[in-house]
Parts: structure tokens; C-alpha cells; sequence
């Protein structure tokens, strides 16, 4: 049974797997048959997010939208799934829960290099299809709280983002880097619906996000109740990119919120992984059908606005390429 089949079986459950007979023929190409009695059930292959109000979720749909027609061809449809985040979405690319996944490229690093969460378990059937939009990491202060740098943020309440998020994981990161226990105390672990009330409230003095802009969850904190963005940058900063290859330095573009200057940070980006093991005419009608609707996708999502193939295909990818993509990539002139 390949993944695509095992996930759906696992979406639907008992009652289903008794009504159904899933054959699938893979000589060459990959052949959905179902018996009669069955024949209005749909097959999904699915694209693990993130929490419903947040960017990965949208995007998703987004990809879904460009690729759906292709997938078609071969009895599929595209299916977004909330989850809690990029952690979780390589567990389930590995399981065979899911079929893809967006992920941090930090975290798509972790996990393929066996360290973080991972270490001593690597996660060597991790494989990239593309990356998307750079991610920065993004905090909102409360009027009041006085952090005004990352240093500040030493015993403040600050949510972290919970167990399974990539924020979770970046968080993680650079509290090993400042190496004091006042960061590791301050976590709180809010689901993103619960932070705007919550910094609003002075349940916590600070919101810590990695996220694409413009962001609509930082639109609506920015205009709940006096707050201000945090410089990110220092020496924590520069060495946590001079030991690893997926961070950058970047900037907030705040004339997204109405603010002139924009705010120093650094990130990494957004990428769809898959398994080794996946459907590899799956993976090729993904990946294709993305980089043929790049100029569609722009229009999609806020996020998605300043796609470029040529970084579509390099950046942040730090697990290898799925045979199948790099194929893709190497027919369209964008590998040689």
C-alpha cells in the first residue's frame, strides 16, 4: 500500500477501509481503480500546515489550487491539512500520516542532520521538493513591558509557540545560544487564536513568531492595543548564522503595518518536504505544476508575492532534492 492510500485509510477509518478496495498499479505510473460500489470516494494526497490562522494553511490551499488540475489526471485530489506545525509535519511525512509538508528550513535541517529534537535519530528519508518565502523571526512587545531588544526578553512572559511548531524549535535555538536560564523560564505556549487577547491582557509581555509578510495575525496584534516590534540582531544573531547555513539576515517590510523603518531580524524559509519513499510521479506533478504557475501563485497570497524559481529550487533546502523534483527542475532549464 503507498503512502498516498495508507493516509487515506487512515483519514477515513474502519467504516471506509470495509467499503472500499484501493489497487494501485505501479508499473511505471501510478493507476487508481476503485470498485463500483465506491466509485464517488475521493483519494487525497495531503499537504501538512500549520494552525488555521496562520500562513501555511493559506498556502497551502494556494498549491492546491495550481496543482489540482494535474493531480486529476491521475484520480487525486489536494488536501491542506491543519496541523500543529513544522515538527509535527516531518513526523508525519516519515509515518506516511502525510504525504508532504511545509517545514521550516531550520527544521528540515534538524531533522535530516539528526540534531535538535532528532539528535541521534536522523531523519535520512527526509527529501525536498522546493523552498517558498523567506521566514523571519518576528516579535510584538507590549507598550509597557520595556524589550526593546533581545536581550530584554531575559525572565519576561514571552509565548514560544508549543511542542510541534517550528517557532517552538527557532526559540529553542537561540535560548541555547544566550545560555541563561531566564529565557528557558519565561516560555509560554499559547495557540497563535489565544496570543493577540493575551498580549493585549498582560498575560504575556511578548509574542515570538516566525512567520512571512506581511502577516495577518501581526496586523491584528499591531492594532489590538499599543505594542512595537523587537530589533532581533546582536551577537546571538551572528552566530547562530555562522553555524548554520539556513539563517539570513533579513528585515520586517513594516511599511506593511504603517511603519517607516523597517525592524532588523533574521530567518530562514518555507519549504515542502516529502518522504524518499513517495509516489515519484506525484512528486513530479507537484513540483512541476508549482514552478509553471509561479506568476499564478504570486496572486494567491500575500506571501507568496515575490516567488523566484531560481530560489525556489536552492534555498533552505537542506535535505536532498526528491529524484523526482530535481528531474522536474533539470527539464525546465532551472538545474543543470
Amino acid at each position: 500500500m503507498t503512502a498516498i492510500s495508507q493516509a487515506w485509510v487512515s483519514r477515513f477509518g474502519p467504516l471506509r477501509r470495509a467499503a472500499a478496495i484501493l489497487a494501485v498499479s505501479l508499473a511505471g505510473s501510478a493507476v487508481i481503480e476503485w470498485v463500483p460500489t465506491c466509485s464517488a470516494t475521493e483519494v487525497f494526497v495531503s499537504i501538512g500546515t500549520g494552525e488555521m490562522n496562520g500562513i501555511y494553511y493559506p498556502v497551502s490551499k494556494a498549491i492546491c489550487k495550481v496543482v489540482e488540475p494535474e493531480l486529476r489526471a491521475l484520480g487525486i485530489w489536494c488536501s491542506p491539512e491543519t496541523t500543529p506545525g513544522s515538527v509535527y509535519n516531518v513526523g508525519g511525512v516519515q509515518s506516511g500520516e502525510l504525504e508532504f509538508g511545509i517545514v521550516q528550513s531550520d527544521v528540515q535541517f534538524a531533522a535530516y542532520t539528526g540534531i535538535g529534537a532528532w539528535t541521534g535519530r536522523p531523519v535520512s528519508d527526509l527529501r525536498s521538493v522546493l523552498s517558498l518565502y523567506p521566514e523571519l523571526v518576528t516579535v510584538i512587545a507590549r507598550e509597557g513591558a520595556n524589550i526593546r531588544n533581545l536581550t530584554d526578553l531575559a525572565g519576561k512572559r514571552v509565548n514560544v509557540g508549543s511542542q510541534g511548531t517550528g517557532t517552538r524549535a527557532t526559540w529553542e535555538a537561540i535560548a541555547a545560544k544566550l545560555g541563561n536560564s531566564d529565557y528557558k523560564q519565561a516560555r509560554l505556549t499559547l495557540k497563535a487564536a489565544e496570543t493577540t487577547s493575551a498580549l493585549c491582557s498582560g498575560a504575556i509581555d511578548a509574542n515570538f513568531l516566525i512567520v512571512g509578510h506581511p502577516s495577518p495575525l501581526v496586523t491584528s496584534q499591531l492594532a489590538a492595543c499599543p505594542s512595537n516590534f523587537v530589533p532581533i540582531a546582536g551577537s546571538v544573531v551572528d552566530q547562530l548564522i555562522a553555524a548554520y547555513p539556513f539563517y539570513v539576515r533579513g528585515s520586517i517590510p513594516t511599511a506593511s503595518y504603517g511603519i517607516s523603518v523597517d525592524v532588523p531580524t533574521f530567518g530562514s524559509r518555507a519549504t515542502l518536504v516529502t518522504s524518499a519513499s513517495a509516489d515519484a510521479r506525484v512528486v513530479a506533478v507537484i513540483a512541476k505544476a508549482i514552478l509553471t504557475h509561479v506568476a499564478e501563485l504570486r496572486t494567491l497570497h500575500p506571501a507568496l508575492a515575490t516567488l523566484k524559481p531560481e530560489e525556489m529550487i536552492s534555498q533552505g533546502l537542506t535535505a536532498p532534492l526528491h529524484p523526482a523534483a530535481a528531474t522536474v527542475y533539470k527539464e525546465l532549464g532551472l538545474l543543470n
